[in-house]
Order: structure tokens, then C-alpha cells, then sequence
């Protein structure tokens, strides 16, 4: 990742208090083309921000503001300074959904203080598609540290928009106290008011459509261990959603549930990305833009895909004998990695486990080794456990794993966003960078940023995955619906690791018994490039090899897991989605349909123009068809694709 500063400050003023004659509340900043705006001001001495898109209201007045320790900076507040600047920036990544960004904004600089003078600054950043604030709290007299006991942050939505959100769960609820794990399900275009289902408020990031307006994702960037991860509270019945720290309860009661920080205090980002149409939304790179690396990376760190014997063959099926045959599985299809899930260390063995990792290699297969990552904040059986929560015992068991040639680690079970925990996930990332290991996270938080803050993080869970089209039929019944769901919601912000492509009918070792998929082939194939992680955990068995053609096998061996290009198509939230991907100079067009009725779309693909592509489709019989298509002049193509089908189209 390279990062390169082309311009700042193009203008910088400060305003003092004093000087203020010809400077009035509220003062604004804008986008670079001027369709966004942000509007900050003072009510009843209480800071509130505003945002228009052109002439459309898309948040009312918003509170903002901490209380803390040394004081209350959400009320009787005083107008300070202001400061603005032009942004511009440039930066490469290497295991995203794009790999160069070009990041132009506006920043705005609001200083407020209290009766102590004490200052609270917001800071805002307004791209073309995106705002960004966020807080430096500063003490009159020298003051060290701050405890940051609850923010006065709100989102006041229009009254008549509508919500795609995912509840936080209860913690210590759910299988062995495992949660929040954030795997529950999402609202549907529900009224802004109504209770979430815990009755505890929502996980990041959340979707609001705006009426036939537009629509709004709100989420968070930049967390670490210096804060916890924050949450959207209840909303009042005008649909004003405040910030929300974690539950005391997280983590079997153990740590704080506020932030304890040095001053001067900096707060996480908080994002809020705007559009008449999900396309700010689907391309948005507010995750990254207001990040920076937090370490050099120790190595090149390979992504790619890997075969994964537990999600269809479970727990059964970590033994030395059967990880032979997902080798073997990942070796055919040039698959970079193989993942070896739960109780490896007590059905294969430490001694066998070097043999396995040495026989993968041989076959230029990588090794992923699943870890449970506590012995005491849930009852989670699984082992390996009490290694990755402790220091010296994580380091020691890293350095065996280097030696022995794992490459990647999948750490299951956090359970809670409190500043503990957040130091926890960056401990690990931290030293499993020292031993060259790259990390997966499992019954996790979203990721906020990571993927450009530390150079070995792959991909999070942080979703209701595939492991539940195994556990339920209900859950594979949903199966398509909520692809039409996830392409706007969690993966927009961060990497996602869904677990995606299925070609079983039923999902089971034998196909005798288990879940009954309903979705065409070609859906399944296209939510590999539909849904995005840089390394990508597949739902494939030995016996798809046979029974698959050889059209589709090509596509696996072939499709990437990281990209250069991003961009919306089509679609909307229960409907279908379009998404294109570029990887160097190729096109991949995934299409998924999340009703059960057929559709034929009409799809703008200036991307394909002129162009023959490969098109894989859904044949009458649910299996994949493909055959060539040529894409007119104007670039508009038809698709027909099944109910709970799919489509790809791949460019020559």
C-alpha cells in the first residue's frame, strides 16, 4: 500500500473568538461538486449538524458532542474557531475492492467550548459521495487523560425513511454465550421508531433508503484499541438514532464499556455515505479514506481462495484423512489455501498437523488454522483455546506456526466491541504480523478500516454467513433474498467473509440428508465476485469436481478475490443486484435475483461495450449453461435469469 499526499491545506483559517463580527452560526462546507452540504450550528448552546444532497434534506438536525470525565461537551456550549481546507489525496491498496483511490474533499474544523474553556473540535470531511466527523477533545489546563463516558453523537433521519439494519444482540446470549456474534437478521424498509428485536439498538453499518429520495449508509472507520466499537441506540419515534457504546454485559462483564484515552482525545470516524442511487453506496471508500497503516507489513501476504472442509462436511471431517482430500480439492483447482476449522489439535495432533501443512505445500497449497480466541468470556468448546487472548502464549504458538509453514489464522468467538476487546483484535493482528500471519475473524465485529490499518488482516465474518444455509432450511430459503441485501449493507464498508458458492443440492457429506439449496448453479458461481473478501472460503466439496463441467471448474480456478475496479449496476435491497468487477483488464458481471419469480433485465454495461464476453447463465434444469455473447454499441444488455438465479459475464 502506497499512499501519496498531493495536496493540503489549500486554504486553512481560524477564526477567534473575539474576531467573530462577520462570522455567524451555522457555517457550512460542501462537497467538491457541490451536491453535498453540511450545515453546523449551535441550538440551546448544544452543537447539531445537517446535510442536504442539492436542495434535499437527508439528516435534520443532528446532535453532537461527549461527556466525559472532565466535563459535558453535548450542552452549554460556546462557538469558538472554524477552520477549512481542501483535501487531496492518493492511495494504493492491495486486498480491497479497488486497488487506487483518488480522495478528494472539503474539510471543515468547528472548535466549541465549555465554561471551563475547555475545547471540543469536530472535524468534517465532505467528498462527493461521503461525510466523515469526528472529535478532538483539548483541556484549558494540562490534563493527561480522559475517560469518554458516552457520546451525545445522533443520526435524525427524515420521518419517512426507512431502515435495512441488523439488530445488537443481547450479550451472553445464544449458542454457549456466544453473542453479539452479529449474525442476525436485517430489517426490511421498516418504519424509522420501531424497536429493534433485542430492544438494544443496532450493529454498523446501516442502510436508510430516503423516501424515493436516495439513500443513506451510516457507519464507523478508524477503531482501534484506543476506543471502543460503537452501535446506533434505539431510535425515537422522529427517527433520531443516538450513538451507542457497548453493553457492560459484552464479554462476560469484563473491561469498561466507555473509552479511557490520552489526551488531547481523538475520537473514531463516523461515516455517512449519501445517493440518489445505491451506486455511492456499493462503491463507497470512506473505510480507507480517513485511515492510515499502522505497520510495515513483515511480508508480501498472498490472498486468494481456499477450500473448506467443516462448512459442508462439519466437524466430522477434521481428520488428517479427509484435510488430504480438500488439499488435493484445492490443488485441482488452483486454490491458493485450505482452512482446517475446530478441534484440529485434538482429532490430527500438533506432529501430524506439521505433516499435513508440509504435504499442502508440496502441492503449493497454503494452510489457514482455526483458533478459539478466549478460555473465559464464553463456553465455547472448541480448541484450540487460551492461546490467542494471552501474550506470551499467542507469541509461542505463533513462532511454531511460522516454523512449521501456516500461513493464516481464522479466530473465532470475540463476543463484545468494548476498547478491551478492540485491543485485543490489534494485538493479534500485531503480532501475528510479526510471525508473517495473516488473520481471519470469526463471530466478530464489523472491520473498521483494517483492511488498510494492518497489512495481514484478510476478512471478518460479522454477518449471518454461510454456515447457516448448513444449520437451517429457513436460512437457505433466505439464501437469495438476502444477496439482494448484503451487497448494500455490510459489504459496502469492509471486507466479508460470507463463505460463498455452494454446487450441492443438499448440503451434507453424502447428499442423502441436510438443507435443500433452491438457487441456480449460476447464482451460486456468480456470489463469488458478488460478495467480497480478499481471501475467499468456498463452499465446494471433492465430489464437485466430477460432477461439475469443466466451464465451471475454469471459472473457480480463475476468478480473483481482490480487485481494481468496483461498480454498481443495478438493483435494490429484496429485488436483484448488479455489480461489476475489474481485475486488471477483465470484467466480471455477477447478477443474482432475490425473488422467486424470473426476471429479464435490461442492464447498462458501458464496461462491456462492443465487446464479446462469456456469459454463464441459468439453464431450465437450475444447472449453469455458457455460451458468448457480443454487447451492442450502446452497451445495454437483456438477462434473463431464474428465480433465485443468477448470471455472470466475463469479459475476453
Amino acid at each position: 500500500m502506497q499512499k501519496f499526499r498531493i495536496a493540503s491545506l489549500v486554504s486553512l483559517f481560524f477564526i477567534l473568538t473575539g474576531q467573530t463580527a462577520w462570522c455567524q452560526l451555522p457555517v457550512k462546507v460542501s462537497s467538491p461538486d457541490k451536491h453535498i452540504g453540511v450545515e453546523v450550528g449551535l441550538q440551546d448552546e448544544k452543537p447539531v449538524y445537517s446535510i442536504h444532497v442539492d436542495d434535499v434534506l437527508f439528516m435534520e438536525d443532528s446532535p453532537l458532542g461527549l461527556k466525559t470525565s472532565i466535563g459535558d461537551f453535548s450542552e452549554g456550549l460556546s462557538y469558538a474557531a472554524q477552520g477549512s481546507s481542501a483535501i487531496k489525496e492518493a492511495y494504493d491498496l492491495k486486498k480491497a475492492k479497488v486497488s487506487h483511490v483518488e480522495y478528494h474533499a472539503n474539510e471543515l474544523i468547528v472548535k466549541f467550548v465549555n465554561a471551563n474553556e475547555d475545547t471540543l473540535a469536530v472535524q468534517f470531511r465532505v467528498s462527493n459521495s461521503d461525510v466523515a466527523f469526528a472529535y478532538k477533545l483539548t483541556a484549558k489546563e494540562r490534563n493527561t487523560k480522559v475517560k469518554i463516558l458516552e457520546e451525545a453523537t445522533g443520526f435524525n433521519l427524515p420521518d419517512d425513511a426507512t431502515s435495512f439494519i441488523t439488530p445488537q444482540a443481547l450479550p451472553m446470549t445464544g449458542w454457549e454465550q456466544t453473542k453479539p456474534s452479529y449474525e442476525e437478521e436485517y430489517t426490511f424498509d421498516e418504519a424509522l421508531g420501531t424497536q429493534s428485536q433485542y430492544g438494544v439498538g443496532y450493529t454498523f453499518p446501516a442502510l436508510f433508503k430516503n423516501a424515493e429520495k436516495g439513500w443513506i449508509l451510516i457507519s464507523e472507520t478508524n477503531v482501534d484499541g484506543s476506543y471502543p466499537g460503537a452501535r446506533l441506540g434505539e431510535s425515537d419515534k422522529n427517527g433520531l438514532f443516538p450513538i451507542a457504546f457497548p453493553q457492560e454485559g459484552e464479554n462476560n462483564g469484563l473491561g469498561d464499556a466507555f473509552a479511557a484515552m490520552a489526551m488531547p482525545a481523538q475520537t473514531p470516524w463516523r461515516t455517512i455515505t449519501l445517493g440518489k442511487t445505491l451506486k455511492p453506496i456499493v462503491e463507497t471508500t470512506a473505510s480507507f479514506d480517513l485511515v492510515e497503516q499502522r505497520y510495515e507489513a513483515s511480508q508480501d501476504y498472498t490472498m486468494g481462495r481456499a477450500t473448506w472442509s467443516w462448512i459442508v462436511w462439519q466437524d466430522n471431517s477434521i481428520n488428517y484423512e479427509d484435510q488430504v482430500k480438500f488439499i488435493d480439492l484445492a490443488e485441482a483447482l488452483n486454490f491458493e489455501y485450505v482452512l482446517i476449522d475446530n478441534w484440529w489439535d485434538a482429532n490430527i495432533g500438533r506432529e501430524k498437523m506439521e505433516e499435513l501443512v508440509a504435504y499442502a505445500n508440496s502441492k503449493n497449497v497454503d494452510v489457514v488454522l482455526w483458533y478459539n480466541s478466549n478460555g473465559f468470556w464464553n463456553n465455547a468448546p472448541q480448541t484450540p483455546q487460551d492461546f490467542m487472548n494471552t501474550a506470551y502464549k499467542r507469541q509461542q504458538e505463533m513462532a511454531w506456526l511460522q516454523e512449521i509453514g501456516v500461513k493464516g489464522l481464522k479466530i473465532d468467538f470475540f463476543g463484545g466491541d468494548k476498547q478491551m476487546t478492540m485491543q485485543l483484535y490489534e494485538d493479534i493482528l500485531n503480532d501475528g504480523n510479526d510471525y508473517g500471519l495473516a488473520i481471519t475473524f470469526h463471530g466478530c465485529t464489523l472491520p473498521r478500516g483494517w483492511e488498510k490499518m494492518y497489512p495481514n488482516y484478510v476478512t471478518s465474518e460479522a454477518v449471518r454467513a454461510s454456515e447457516n444455509l448448513i444449520f437451517t432450511q429457513y436460512a437457505l430459503d433466505k439464501h437469495a433474498y438476502y444477496s439482494t441485501i448484503l451487497p448494500f449493507t455490510r459489504n459496502p464498508v469492509g471486507a466479508m467473509d460470507f463463505a460463498p458458492v455452494f454446487l450441492n443440492k443438499r448440503l451434507s457429506k453424502d447428499q442423502k440428508g441436510g438443507t435443500v439449496r433452491k438457487t441456480t448453479d449460476a447464482f451460486e458461481l456468480a456470489t463469488a465476485v458478488l460478495y467480497f473478501s480478499p481471501i475467499q472460503h468456498f463452499g465446494l466439496t471433492p465430489n464437485n469436481l466430477d460432477e461439475q463441467p469443466e466451464f465451471v471448474l475454469d471459472f473457480l480456478r480463475a476468478v480473483p478475490t481482490v480487485w481494481d475496479e468496483t461498480v454498481y449496476v443495478g438493483g435494490e435491497p429484496g429485488d436483484y443486484v448488479a455489480i461489476a468487477r475489474r481485475k486488471g483488464d477483465t470484467w466480471y458481471l455477477a447478477v443474482t435475483n432475490g425473488e422467486q419469480e424470473k426476471k429479464t433485465l435490461e442492464l447498462d454495461l458501458p464496461m462491456f461495450k462492443n465487446a464479446e464476453a462469456t456469459f454463464i447463465y441459468d439453464a431450465k434444469d437450475k444447472t449453469a449453461a455458457q455460451k458468448t455473447v457480443k454487447v451492442k454499441s450502446s452497451g445495454k444488455l437483456k438477462i434473463d435469469v431464474l428465480g433465485e438465479g443468477g448470471a455472470l459475464l466475463i469479459s475476453k
